[in-house]
């Protein structure tokens, strides 16, 4: 394996190119609703998903930001690099010094500081329906520069912060999720169909050195791909930012949310990181399919170690970090979870712009109509 192959499948989203796409849509779709069916299914879904996750995590629903002041610091950069900027603008008439105002890309670091905003004591959280716009995505059947999410956070102890109080909230997301999917079956039977297996009931969990072990030659993509085919269909990955031993992190992961850099073990052997993704195996594209990226948050500590790491040692005098040294924020867990790629992975559709509205690219859609799939605009 080239370590230039491993090298560039780290932080791009997306298939990358047009000829790609086309070799992996399927081409034999049916989907199992038409287009207003789908809708009651995405809108039964999303009250399940709210009213369930706010239950198994103790989380109130909660306004959240579409905009934030650039000097604030909170917008989220989505990687390390900053390479994917957010869509930026001046805004306040009359005012001699404007605004520069950011649409989100995530709610990631707002959430954390709300928590205090909202008055959370420990063991409670907030949950938000989140609208993002991340302009640098490549556009393929399950990226689009239109993101929404159940960005939720919920703070936690000290004590809390290990692999078991992860693994423990992971398996509750997962148990709202398959949840979901069994309501949407019953309410809407056309789901129930033997052309594409059930969802599984559980998660597995495996650390990326783990997976880097089983398959060492592989990039980051083929080896989850090849987890989820040849393992289980439904993973949990833990431990991504860190490099692993072949000198590369599982995925480029930004340095001031999740802690990627903390010291774990795993029988015996040691690893780094208190954070992860849920992936599937989607059965109708027939490729991996990301649904959520989560993690325990970073301490003062850990923050000046990853942004020394990421080069991004400047960011310590924004407001949003100067409330992480100064423990003016508390510490936390939190996550952010796809709505439309869980809406496309329980309702068995082939295509993100199925169950959402945003743009497409007209090359896309000449791939998609042959093929059964009909983009909402």
């Amino acid at each position: 394996m080239a370590e230039a192959d491993k090298k560039a499948d780290l932080a791009g989203p997306g298939v990358s190119t047009y000829e790609e796409v086309e070799k992996i849509l399927p081409a034999d779709y049916e989907p199992l609703l038409s287009p207003m069916e789908r809708m009651k299914a995405v809108f039964t879904v999303k009250g399940y998903i709210e009213e369930n996750l706010c239950h198994e995590l103790n989380l109130q629903m909660v306004q959240v930001p579409l905009i934030v002041d650039r000097e604030s610091g909170v917008n989220d950069y989505l990687d390390r690099d900053g390479s994917r900027t957010p869509v930026e603008f001046p805004c306040g008439l009359g005012l001699s010094k404007p605004i520069q105002a950011q649409v989100v890309q995530a709610a990631t670091k707002w959430k954390r500081m709300a928590l205090k905003q909202f008055g959370c004591a420990e063991g409670e959280g907030i949950c938000t329906d989140m609208k993002a716009v991340r302009k640098d995505y490549f556009l393929d059947h399950d990226h689009s520069s239109y993101v929404d999410q159940w960005d939720w956070e919920r703070v936690i102890t000290a004590k809390e912060r290990n692999l078991d109080f992860l693994r423990e909230v992971v398996e509750k997301i997962w148990k709202v999720v398959h949840g979901a999917g069994e309501m949407a079956r019953d309410r809407f039977p056309a789901l129930k169909t033997s052309k594409y297996p059930d969802i599984p009931d559980e998660l597995q969990f495996f650390h990326a050195e783990e997976i880097l072990d089983r398959y060492p030659d592989l990039p980051r993509k083929q080896r989850e791909t090849k987890m989820l085919q040849e393992v289980a269909p439904a993973i949990f990955i833990i431990g991504i930012g860190w490099p692993l031993k072949d000198g590369y992190p599982h995925e480029m992961r930004a340095a001031d949310y999740d802690d990627w850099a903390t010291e774990t073990t795993k029988d015996g052997q040691q690893m780094h990181g208190l954070n992860g993704d849920i992936l599937v195996w989607n059965p109708v594209t027939r490729r991996r399919h990301e649904l959520s990226s989560m993690g325990i948050r970073v301490t003062k500590q850990t923050l000046k170690v990853q942004l020394k790491m990421s080069g991004q040692e400047d960011f310590l005098q924004l407001p949003y970090h100067q409330a992480i040294l100064n423990d003016q924020i508390p510490l936390s867990i939190g996550g952010g979870i796809g709505q439309s790629r869980t809406y496309m992975y329980l309702l068995r559709t082939a295509h993100l712009g199925e169950v959402s509205v945003t743009v497409w690219p007209r090359e896309l859609k000449a791939i998609c109509e042959p093929r059964n799939i009909r983009v909402l605009e």
